[in-house]
């Protein structure tokens, strides 16, 4: 029987190193897999594969051993309870997210939402090389934003209102970033913007809720791990339009698209290309 790898790579079936065997990856979205589709999971490892199931590092879930000739049963196996294969190549991979605002009592955004929403505009689009998004609820970065090719973490932007402060100084306290200061002798907050990491501490920590704030997405550009290790960079301000965060991504992908050599990762095109360049593209798009 002739095996097309690559094709079945592209969809989700890994060669191993035995013989006509493969590892199988699932179609993830933030992680999130229901019981009933557990059950699947199960049923296939059990009747397809090994027994076993392996996690990946990006919140998916791989089923190994699953032999050529079976293909066919599995994937009619995992339709009929509600699991997809997922993908593989150069096209947007797997969206990754934590629990976010819905469940995290520190979430600035709702990350599940969002990863569906991604899922369902970006999963699986095919591109130069391999692109990965990662949401992240707040500054604990627990889903670490910047690995990933675009990183969207939650935000906040502060502001203080005199009339309910006391001047207890736990904002003061709470911030790691040096951006705000309490004079209480004087009855005075100084609030520096310029330091200000839009974490959220102040407003979440304030015993008064003399500090308010807007929620909204941090996102950064390049992030890379794998054989070349890159932080992904923040060149814009804090966006609180969720239609300007679509945008942002439309814009990327299309100078991706647009710029890169055949099997360039994102972060090597916009090193070689030019980030003020890449950014003066992001500011039109959002204009």
């Amino acid at each position: 029987m002739s095996i097309d790898y690559k094709e079945l790579k592209k969809g989700g079936f890994m060669r191993q190193k035995q013989r006509d065997c493969f590892s199988m990856r699932l179609k993830s979205v933030g992680g999130r897999f229901t019981a009933k589709e557990l059950a699947t999971v199960q049923k296939v490892a059990e009747d397809f594969g090994a027994g076993y199931i392996h996690l990946t590092s990006r919140q998916g879930i791989e089923i190994p051993f699953i032999k050529a000739q079976d293909i066919n049963k599995v994937k009619e196996t995992l339709t009929a309870g509600g699991v997809s294969v997922g993908v593989c190549g150069p096209r947007v991979r797997t969206i990754t997210a934590c629990q976010g605002n819905a469940v995290c009592p520190s979430g600035l955004i709702d990350t599940a939402r969002l990863a569906t929403e991604f899922d369902k505009r970006y999963g699986g689009k095919e591109l130069p090389h391999k692109f990965k998004f990662g949401f992240t609820g707040c500054h604990n970065n627990c889903l670490k934003a910047e690995e990933n090719d675009m990183g969207i973490k939650g935000g906040m932007f502060p502001r203080w209102q005199a009339e309910k402060c006391v001047y207890c100084g736990v904002c003061e306290a709470t911030c790691a970033y040096g951006a705000v200061k309490v004079d209480k002798a004087a009855k005075k907050v100084t609030f520096d913007q310029e330091k200000c990491v839009y974490c959220g501490r102040c407003v979440q920590s304030c015993p008064t809720d003399a500090w308010q704030g807007e929620a909204g997405f941090v996102v950064s550009f390049g992030g890379l791990y794998g054989n070349r290790i890159a932080v992904g960079k923040n060149v814009l301000p804090l966006i609180f339009d969720e239609n300007k965060l679509y945008a942002l991504v439309d814009a990327a992908l299309s100078f991706f698209e647009t710029h890169a050599k055949p099997g360039e990762r994102f972060r090597h095109t916009l090193d070689r290309v030019g980030w003020e360049r890449f950014e003066q593209e992001l500011q039109q798009s959002i204009a």
